[in-house]
């Protein structure tokens, strides 16, 4: 029987992973049985640049942890040597980083994760690692938006050229 010593650890572990759990954007499970030690230090360093948290803990502890936030379905998934990473900004960065090392490493699987109140599948979570970042979202954005724009203007400048009502360049009044 253990202690009350280690009881109340165990309690303070899991309360201070599920109010970082609670706190997250996302989170991803995942496998990280065959992880070399110099693998792990650059997954590691990598995280920890994007402003994820990567925590080995055991399994009962997550799934304590995830079930006190309303996450309890993840504890199907912990099986074997697991991880969790959480993200407390970035929704898509755990997921991004996690399966560049899963796609790498043979036995690094993804198991499963959480984002937007919900526990999702291991397939969910690969496509939210595909996902472009919010920057390419963007430029693509502006992009579809500029490119009518700058169809309507020359279209415009067609008409105008085409009807004569074109200012020659030697005619137009100079600039000052």
């Amino acid at each position: 029987m253990p202690s009350n010593k280690i009881l109340e650890e165990k309690k303070a572990v899991v309360a201070n992973l599920a109010e970082k759990i609670k706190n997250a954007q996302a989170g991803v499970v995942v496998q990280y049985q065959g992880i070399t030690v110099e693998d792990d230090t650059k997954l590691r360093a990598a995280l920890r640049k994007a402003g994820v948290e990567y925590m080995v803990i055991k399994n009962t502890l997550i799934g304590r942890a995830c079930e006190e936030v309303g996450y309890g379905a993840i504890k199907e998934h912990l099986h074997g040597m697991n991880a969790i990473a959480v993200s407390a900004t970035d929704p898509i960065a755990p997921a991004k980083i996690l399966k560049e090392y899963a796609d790498k490493i043979e036995s690094f699987k993804i198991k499963a994760g959480f984002i937007d109140n919900g526990v999702i599948g291991e397939a969910e979570v690969v496509t939210l690692a595909e996902t472009p970042s919010k920057e390419v979202l963007i430029a693509r954005l502006l992009g579809s938006i500029q490119g009518p724009l700058y169809n309507l203007a020359y279209g415009l400048q067609a008409i105008i050229d085409k009807s004569g009502e074109a200012v020659p360049a030697e005619e137009a009044p100079a600039e000052a």
